[in-house]
This record gives C-alpha cells, structure tokens and sequence, in this order.
C-alpha cells in the first residue's frame, strides 16, 4: 500500500486566470466520506461516485483529484485496487490517467489536524475538531476536484472517541449514531442537497447547546442550537435572537425560506475567518456570536446581528446558488453583503446604518482600489485566492448590486431576485447569469452597467453648475474619470447612478430625490423653474461607490447644517471638517497657527443639542474624520501633522463648548438595565463621543473627573471601553491602572482581552512601538489564535498610522519580523497583514525607501508562502 505524502505547492506559485477557465472534466454526483477522527493520524476513506462531463471538449482527460498535505494509503477504482504504476502522486495531488467514463472511486488517506496551525481544511481548537473549507480547504482532507463547479450530495460519518467528543455535527440531517467498542461512538449524516466541497463542514467536540427553534412560513418546525464550549452558554441570546430575526426577514422581504429541519452554528476560537455559511452547519469565529453586556460593546453586539444574518441569507445565495468559479466570488459575498445591509437598516436607524457601511468602505475598499492590490469586483488573475477575500469583493460588490436595486427599482429587484433562484436553484453560476436575470425582469439594459464588475479604481465625479434667474434654468454638468490602476491604464465610462436633491437658499427641499444616469465621460442634466439659485445636494444615500472632488466650502456649510438627506447632511459635515483639518494640517507644515473655523463650532454646538434629531445620527455628524480619511486627500501623507491638527481640533471644541458636552453627556446618561434599542444605543454613542472629546483636556480636572468615573461605575462594556479608550492616550498615571484593572477582571475572556491589546496597539502616546512589542511576549498573547493576531498586529498596522509610520521605520520592520515568523504557520493571516505596508507610495521618500525595504525582505523569505509572495510582490510593483 502506498503511504506518500502530497505537500503543499512549490515555488514559484501559478498565476490562475479567469480567461483559462474550463468545465470541469469530471462530475462528481455523490460522495460518503468516512472519518475515524485523532487528533494526529485522522482517517479519512472516501468513495466518490464520478463520470465524464459530457460538455467537457478534454474527452479523454485523465482524472485529477486536488490534495495537499494529505497521506495517501490506498486507492481503489471499481473494486480493484490501484498499484502504484496505475496513478501519479504530486505535489497538489493525484492523477489516475486511464479513468474511465462512469466509475467508484475509493481513496484512504490520513490527515494530522492538530498538526494543522494553518487553519484551512480539518484542525483541532481547543480540543474541537472542526474544519474551514473555503476557498481551497478540502483539498487539505482528502483527495477531490476542489473547485466550486463540482456539485455533489454528501454522506459523512464520523467515529470518534465518546467522552472527548461526545458531538458530532455535519451538513444537513443527522441519520444515524450509536456507540462502537472501546469508548467510541458514531454518527451519521446526509445532505439532500447538492454542495460544491468548500460548503463541506464537520465539527466534533465537547459542546453545549442553546437550542430554540423557527416555525417557517409554511408550517415546518426548524430545530435551531448554537453550540459553544462549556461556559459560554450564557452569551448566545443574541446570536439566537438575531437568527430568528433573520430568518423572518429573509421570508418577509425575499420569499426566502429555510429548506432543512435543523439548523446548527458553532463557535470556536481558532478561525481566520468571521463565519462560514456551510450548508446547515454554520461555523463562526466565537467572534460574532458571544455577547452579552458586561464583555460585549454596543458595535459587537450589532455585528453578531449582521454576521449571523449575513451567513444565514447565504443559504439561497451561495449555498443553493452558488459560484461557478473563484473569480465569481462577488457573486455570493457582495449580492449576501447587500441583503444582510438591508437586513440592518431594518433593524434600526437605516441613515445610521447607511453612513457605518459607507465609513468601513472608505477606510478599507477605497484605499485598496487606489493601491497596488487594485482589482476589480470580478478579479481577473490571482494566486491564491485566500488573498481575495477583500473589501473590493465583498462591500464594493455589495455597492454595485445596491446600484443595480436603485436602477431598476425595489419591486423589480424582487423580481429579479425569484427568477435568480428559480433559473438556477442547485447550480454553480456566474455574475453575468445574476445580472441577466436582473435585466429580464425589469427590461432595464444592464450592458454598459456590467463594466462595474471588470473595472478597478474609484470614479471621480466633478460637478459644476450654472444658473439663469431669467429663464429659471439650472443644470449641472457632470464629469467622470476613473483612475489608472495596475493593469487598467484606460477605463471606459461607467453607468453611474447619482442621486440628487435640491434646497432653497432657505434651506427647503424643492425637488425630492432624483437619480441622475450618468452614461458618458460629460454629461449635463437641466432643471426648469428655479428662478432663485438652489442648493445641490449629491450622492444622497451614496448612490454609488464614487469620489466627489471638493465642492465649495460654503455649500458644505450650508448643506452641514440644513440638507434634508441624513446620509448628505453627514457627508457635507465630514467634507467640510476635512477641509478645515487639511488647512491646519498645512498651517502646521508651515509652523503656523492651527485654528479651527468658529462656523464649525457653532454648527457643531447646534447639532449637538438638536433633539429633532436621533441620537445615533448626531454621534455619527460630530464625529470628525479620522487619520485614514485626511490622509487619503493628500497627495504626500504626514501623519504628525495629521495628529497634530485633529488633536488641536478636538481640543478646540472641548474647549469652546465645554458646557454644553458636559450636558449632553449628562443628558444621554443610561437609565435601569442595560438595553440595546436604537434609542438607547444613540444614546450611548453620543453620550461617548462627549467623552471622547472632552477626554484630550488632560489638565481639566471635571472631564478627568467624568471619564475616571466612567470607567469604575461602567455597567456594560460599551461604557467601560469608551472610558478605556480616552485614557489610552492620555499620559495621566491613571490610564496604567485603568489598564491593569481591565486585563486582571477579563483575563479569562479571549474576547475581551483582545481589547486589551488592541487598546494598546492603536495608543496615541509616545514608546507605543515599543510596547506593542513587548505584548508579543506577554503571557496572554498566543500567535496561534487569530483573532489575538489580528487585535495587536494587524490593529497596529491599519489602526495607528502615527506610529506604524514612525519615522525611523521601527514599525515597518516590527511588522515585517512578525510576518516573516507568522507565514511559517498561518499563510492567510500573514498575507493580511501586509496590506499597510504597501501603501508606501503615499509616503515621503525616506519611509518609502523603509516601507520597501521591509516589502522585500519578507519577500526574500526562504520558503514563503503563495499567499504572503503575492501580496508583497503586487506591492512592490
């Protein structure tokens, strides 16, 4: 018997290509997968059920089965066992190169998944076995043709020891179990429907559950239990809440019911990514399901709601539809994104919800479509495709199906949606098959408007108006221009959907929302009767994922103050503060005086108090642009000068409205048990923000007073962590202590000490390299766990441009050492972390000549990762 094992890929890596791809030469139309689970020597029989695709042009192919650091012991084809003459074992996997056209195939192979530190495929966390498939994971468990085209039913038995693993979990419904000899049990599970092997999941360990259960709009009763690790029993209410939530909505909205009897989530520690939607069987990072309000904050609590929603929609959109090919991937993650966006708006204040997703796009998608990782929403090429799991993919694709909504309407996107479905319910399909079935059910050409998908880069919109009091004549004349980008030097005009409204001098609405098509490089859109000059007011609801260039600082002002559009009031307000804060910034260079326009301040002042207005909204408009937003409109970035201007900004307010912070702090101040309603969660960010801002006068000792108190008498998180967050960057010794405190209550809990080290990772205050390396050896930090990781590297990194950037380099080359050590393990978590360092373009030539340095010594890393060499390379580029 053969026992050889297939490793992992060898350099240098292959470059995939959408334009290479091919259907697939085989189908696989049933699989029984048996597992006799340890934690080193994991057995793994499978049989596989295959025969010739018959519309393949490769009629005589061999057949190729994907397998990477997978033990080969046996393999069988109709019964008769293979010698080692009949195949050939490689590097990425196995070849049988005289397969017939319908056959059996049975393969024995072993796996060591405690061995596994990458995470992908079969591993153990904390004594659980689980697995993560997607993109390329099952390969990693046996010998398959792992790509999303090949669709097949799955039975699954697992064998495990009873006392150490006492459930046993798998897609679909269990069929079978019961005991075996020697302390051992079993259990045995079927999906009726057909998955491609990346929704593959199984999950054994020692779980409680908290079960419950859904009644479908049809009448079935669906079990429903969230499995976590002994002891954290008490924190799924929400996580079961926000699922029931969800499973309503998706009928409500899109007609959507749950198709199983049982539906499962686990949550374990160790996982690179959120959450997985396997089919019945969802995995999470622990992440995004446990809560509650002493160790989970307000943000946390909303962003279990939107990943446990977003995983459950992906049940129709992803699981029973799901992607032909990788290079689809926006197929499900953006058109999932967009609904679970719905879902939340929703579920609270949808004009605060909207101005959060347009926040994370601009911080994350924005400066990756103006970097060397510039893609677009459908990739083109890639070598690993764990590195396109990405902004540009996931929010940006969520934009262009948002586009796709406002172009043809609610109703018709409805439409569109059921005709989605019903064309391609239990198949592997493509971008171009979802916009098709858009386009026949509204009768809206959608041709000029698929161009969003394969072009990279940012539109920039410029706008100018005229006026004629006479005629009563206004228009606007519209120009688009989309950068180059790597590969894409020249872009063809996209359709672009603009949303505008118009007010009065006075500041009225006199035309409601209206949607602009913008098809060509210039356009002019005329509006009649306005004998008096209006205001425009642009991309209300940011109608598409595009660049405004500065518009007149008196309209920002004035639209600041009255627009009637939420999402444009915000957008004046922020446009308006990076302005101010962009000449500080050069008042600064120049060693002038940094002063902050008393206009500002008294808008500020009377956002502040304007109880018309919720609270949730006035938190997100006086909350200024934070370092990544300002840096972003500067041609070189200085990021003390940056730091310079937004400290004495926020100072300056403190200090003009002292009073009226400290009121409306009091005024906003948690009354009876903690509740997460949008009023009271409001409520809370705005009584923060006051915190926030009153938190730079270090010398004040009624502010001090107010944020020490704070965080003693915190009763939820929420409040304890703003009151943390403003001593982190203050040099009074309380913030020592405060720290110290936090970690020696919540030093058991994972969740909340990565906190604790993101905390300090994203700390203002002088040494704060240095210190972030010492909490790499400190006793609760574990490289292992992902989530640690990315709480202290990665939030150094993207989170604290003052000292990532630090002039010596020192951060550059911290962050370069962790990678180079990390990649060993975890490919896909060090290949996120570069990121930041690609961004050296934007810098001076000295942190430039830095930044490089460290791109390509991590690149001449003996041994690197397919993962980690195409990200530093693209960066280097």
């Amino acid at each position: 018997m053969p026992d050889t094992l297939a490793t992992g890929p060898a350099a240098p890596p292959k470059e995939i290509r959408l334009e290479d791809y091919k259907v697939p030469p085989f189908l696989v139309d049933a699989v029984d997968l048996v597992f006799d689970l340890k934690e080193t020597g994991t057995r793994v029989t499978s049989r596989l059920t295959l025969r010739r695709n018959p519309d393949s042009e490769e009629k005589t192919a061999p057949l190729f089965l994907d397998g990477e650091d997978v033990r080969l012991t046996a393999v069988t084809l109709d019964g008769e066992a293979l010698g080692a003459n009949r195949y050939v074992l490689s590097d990425d996997g196995l070849t049988i190169p005289d397969a017939p056209d319908a056959f059996t195939l049975d393969v024995e192979a072993e796996i060591d998944p405690a061995k596994n530190t990458e995470l992908s495929g079969l591993y153990t966390s904390g004594g659980t076995f689980c697995t993560q498939c997607e993109a390329e994971g099952f390969r990693r468990i046996t010998f398959f043709p792992d790509r999303p085209d090949v669709m097949a039913r799955y039975t699954v038995t697992m064998l495990a020891d009873k006392a150490a693993y006492p459930v046993l979990l798998s897609n679909g419904n269990r069929v079978d179990g019961g005991d075996a000899t020697g302390g051992r049990h079993w259990a045995k599970w079927e999906d009726p429907h057909p998955k491609p092997s990346y929704l593959f999941a199984l999950v054994a360990g020692d779980l409680v559950a908290l079960s419950d259960s859904f009644t479908t709009r049809s009448g079935r009763k669906v079990e429903l239990n969230i499995h976590v690790r002994r002891g954290d029993e008490d924190k799924c209410g929400h996580a079961m809440r926000s699922l029931k939530t969800a499973m309503k909505w998706d009928e409500e909205v899109y007609g959507l019911e749950y198709d199983l009897d049982l539906f499962n989530i686990v949550a374990v520690s160790d996982f690179n990514m959120g959450a997985m939607e396997n089919k019945g069987l969802n995995i999470f990072n622990t992440k995004y399901i446990l809560a509650k309000p002493e160790t989970a904050t307000d943000f946390d609590y909303h962003s279990i709601e939107r990943v446990v929603a977003h995983e459950y929609f992906h049940n129709w959109t992803g699981d029973r539809v799901t992607c032909r090919d990788w290079f689809q991937l926006s197929l499900k993650e953006g058109l999932t994104v967009f609904r679970d966006q719905q879902f939340s708006a929703d579920q609270g204040s949808a004009a605060v919800r909207r101005i959060g997703d347009v926040a994370r796009l601009r911080a994350s998608q924005f400066p990756e479509d103006s970097g060397p990782m510039a893609h677009p929403v459908r990739p083109e090429r890639y070598i690993a495709i764990d590195n396109f799991y990405t902004a540009t993919v996931y929010q940006k694709g969520a934009e262009v199906v948002r586009m796709i909504h406002t172009l043809i309407g609610a109703d018709a996107f409805r439409k569109g949606m059921d005709l989605y479905i019903a064309r391609h319910d239990n198949q592997a399909v493509t971008i171009e098959d979802f916009v098709a079935a858009m386009r026949d059910a509204s009768g809206v050409d959608l041709t000029q408007f698929r161009r969003w998908y394969s072009t990279a880069g940012t539109p920039v919109l410029t706008v100018e108006e005229d006026h004629d009091p006479e005629t009563g004549r206004y228009a606007l004349t519209v120009r688009q221009r989309i950068p180059p980008t790597p590969g894409q030097e020249k872009k063809e005009p996209l359709l672009i959907p603009l949303a505008v409204g118009l007010l009065s001098p006075e500041g009225n609405e006199i035309l409601e929302t209206t949607v602009l098509k913008l098809t060509e490089r210039e356009q002019r859109f005329t509006f009649e009767g306005q004998k008096a000059k209006p205001v425009p007011s642009l991309l209300r609801g940011f109608s598409a994922p595009v660049r405004l260039a500065a518009q007149p600082r008196e309209r920002l002002k004035f639209l600041f103050a009255h627009d009637t559009d939420p999402f444009a009031r915000w957008e004046a307000g922020q446009q308006f503060a990076a302005q101010l804060l962009l000449d500080m910034v050069k008042a600064h260079q120049s060693g002038g005086l940094m002063a902050l326009d008393p206009d500002f301040i008294g808008i500020f002042a009377r956002t502040l108090s304007d109880g018309s207005l919720e609270p949730a909204f006035r938190a997100e408009a006086l909350t200024l642009p934070g370092d990544g937003f300002l840096a972003d409109q500067m041609e070189v970035v200085d990021v003390e000068a940056i730091d310079a201007a937004l400290t004495a900004a926020r100072r300056t307010i403190a200090e003009a409205l002292h009073g009226e912070l400290i009121a409306a702090y009091r005024a906003n101040q948690d009354e009876g048990p903690y509740r997460i309603d949008p009023d009271s969660v409001g409520r809370r960010a705005l009584k923060n923000l006051c915190l926030s801002v009153l938190g730079v006068l270090d010398e004040d000792a009624d502010a001090a007073a107010l944020v020490d108190r704070q965080f003693a008498e915190a009763g939820n998180m929420t409040d304890r962590l703003a009151a943390l967050s403003v001593l982190n960057d203050s040099a009074r010794p309380a913030r020592a202590t405060a720290l110290e405190a936090f970690r020696n209550r919540w030093k058991d809990d994972p969740l909340v000490m990565d906190k604790w080290f993101t905390l300090q990772a994203t700390s203002r205050l002088p040494g704060t390299v240095e210190a972030v390396e010492r909490l790499t050896r400190h006793e609760d930090y574990d490289p292992r766990n992902p989530n640690r990781v990315r709480a202290l590297l990665a939030a150094f990194g993207s989170a604290n441009p003052l000292h990532f950037h630090r002039a010596d380099g020192a951060g550059y080359a911290f962050l370069a050492d962790r990678i180079i050590a990390l990649d060993r393990h975890n490919p896909q978590l060090s290949a996120r972390l570069i990121s930041p360092l690609g961004r050296w373009r934007r810098q001076d030539p000295g942190r430039q000549a830095l930044m490089k340095q460290a791109l390509e010594r991590i690149l001449a890393t003996e041994g690197l990762s397919k993962d980690s060499f195409e990200i530093a390379s693209k960066s280097l580029s």
